[in-house]
């Protein structure tokens, strides 16, 4: 194995000061609650857990904001004209023969995976459900109130050490089984903050309050248990991100005493750079990430907002741009790929359908589209998928037993490495009036329900979580801006109008005091000239 070597000038990216140890001088941490500091925080919040992060604060924070301003840079070259591509600067990682760790032996099957937010009940089903993995989402799936933050960490703790339940309305104790999914956690990304937490007069980063909790809490009984500790990075923009994360995973193993890579990851290739630097990115991460993972929808929604200013990548419908053709299929092929070529596990796609009780018809409609995606994926070579419900994991599960009778498909190797054009391909198709009325709907309805605390909210059959909010909102943004070919754009009256009904529906029910604030944020997400680029931003500004 020959070891590849990125250009001096991106080793030399962050140059930050060693984690100051037992300091007395170390930073303290602020807390800023809606409520005063009571007893409940004690168990999480413990002086070790305080010290422990802004320890991590101190060392990571500057080199968090340099790559937000990377980020920002980029994104006006690309509306300057520019599109993403693969990197020259690192062409010798992409040709060079290297391989990644060698894979746990608990992380060699991963057929079908659950993800969820960090709710009791959704943990306990979703643990229970028959899936390999449970992806415990403090990202997408949660909307960050300080009491959710809080509980999701305290659930996380339980569930680490098997003491998780939770009782039904009939009074039912239910546990978690001893024969449950592997616990995986998500962070928050590198964008996001967490308010309620400061040090030295600005806020926390959510990824390090997310990551750093869990793992001071969990990383040595997990690692006793032989289950972990095992995390996915989300919202990765470029390698550079991808050694950050490698950087402070790194620290948090030598400040706990852990082995030099125990923490084992799933990078998350949700961005379209992302999409370009898939060796690089698995390169940083080499010696603890076991697979990659297409995180569909959010790779859909950084599709429109990287191209936000190129009239000609304007997608139809949400339902028009599937995984089966152009960008998306490209993508899903290079990430199989990549990941077999370099020794990692490549996860496929999230199904957000939920089953429709109400009527059988619909159901097996719905659960043969289900089929064919998973089909589609595990034909392809993907070594597992993601589901959002449990009640599709059977469905699922026969789907990879059948085309997948081993642990995975890592010997199935490929050639294939799309073009720069092919990774850009936009889809065909139409932009109907129930397509941009429903993306209205969806990104209202969704925010409204957020902004109450709920972070996953099931929506016509559908598992709606920031992700698919982002697309929606993002779409409307773009169809008031640009046509498709051979057609009008958007007309603003319209929406407006189709904005007004949906805030007056909404009233009526339980949303009523949220609805409001969710309208007028919705309406600016859509009608400013500058594209906002996360949702979840201004509307963190509207939380307690």
């Amino acid at each position: 194995m020959r070891a590849a070597t990125h250009p001096s000038s991106a080793a030399q990216a962050f140059d930050s000061p060693p984690f100051d140890r037992g300091s007395s001088a170390a930073p303290q941490l602020e807390l800023h609650t809606p409520q005063p500091p009571d007893a409940s925080l004690e168990d999480i919040l413990t002086p070790g857990a305080r010290r422990f992060l802004a320890g991590l604060d101190a060392r990571f924070e500057a080199p968090r904001q340099a790559l937000l301003s990377t980020r920002r840079q980029q994104q006006e070259q690309f509306n300057l004209g520019l599109l993403p591509d693969y990197l020259e600067d690192t062409r010798d990682v992409r040709e060079q023969d290297w391989q990644v760790a060698p894979l746990p032996e608990s992380l060699m099957d991963r057929r079908v995976e659950i993800t969820g937010p960090v709710e009791r009940k959704t943990m306990v089903e979703a643990m229970n459900s028959g899936a390999r993995v449970f992806m415990a989402d403090c990202e997408d799936a949660l909307s960050p109130t300080w009491d959710n933050v809080l509980s999701g960490q305290r659930n996380l703790r339980d569930a680490v050490r098997r003491s998780l339940s939770f009782t039904d309305d009939d009074g039912l104790i239910h546990e978690v089984s001893h024969a449950s999914a592997i616990l995986m956690m998500r962070p928050r990304g590198l964008h996001l903050v967490e308010k309620h937490l400061a040090a030295e007069g600005h806020p926390l980063s959510a990824s390090l309050v997310d990551l750093g909790l869990f793992l001071f809490h969990n990383a040595k009984v997990q690692r006793q248990r032989g289950s972990g500790p095992y995390v996915y990075l989300p919202k990765l923009e470029s390698f550079l991100e991808a050694r950050w994360w490698n950087d402070i995973l790194g620290e948090i193993e030598r400040e706990l005493d852990l082995p030099e890579g125990s923490v084992k990851v799933t990078a998350l290739i949700e961005t379209l750079p992302a999409g370009f630097q898939m060796h690089e990115i698995l390169y940083e991460l080499r010696d603890r990430i076991v697979a990659l993972n297409c995180g569909r929808w959010d790779y859909m929604f950084s599709y429109i907002k990287v191209l936000q200013a190129h009239d000609r990548f304007v997608l139809p419908d949400r339902e028009q741009v599937t995984m089966d053709r152009d960008f998306l299929r490209a993508y899903s092929k290079l990430l199989i790929n990549t990941c077999h070529c370099r020794g990692a596990v490549a996860m496929g796609g999230m199904t957000a359908q939920i089953p429709i009780s109400e009527d059988a018809t619909a159901n097996w409609a719905a659960v043969d589209r289900v089929i064919v995606d998973k089909r589609r994926e595990a034909v392809d070579g993907h070594d597992g998928t993601w589901v959002a419900h449990p009640g599709l994991v059977p469905v699922a599960m026969q789907v990879f037993n059948e085309i997948m009778p081993g642990s995975n498909q890592l010997a199935l190797r490929t050639q294939f490495t799309p073009g720069q054009a092919e990774l850009l391909q936009p889809h065909d198709g139409e932009i109907t009036r129930a397509g941009w009325q429903g993306n209205v709907r969806i990104a209202m309805n969704y925010l409204a329900h957020w902004l109450s605390g709920q972070g996953c909210v099931p929506m016509n059959h559908l598992m709606e979580d920031a992700a698919t909010a982002e697309i929606a909102r993002a779409q409307v943004w773009q169809w008031l801006r640009y046509p498709m070919p051979g057609e009008e754009r958007l007309d603003p009256t319209a929406v407006r109008q189709w904005m007004q009904r949906c805030e007056e529906e909404l009233a009526a029910g339980p949303m009523e005091a949220s609805v409001g604030p969710a309208a007028r944020l919705l309406e600016s997400l859509v009608f400013d000239d500058r594209f906002t680029e996360f949702l979840t931003v201004p509307a963190y500004d509207l939380l307690d």
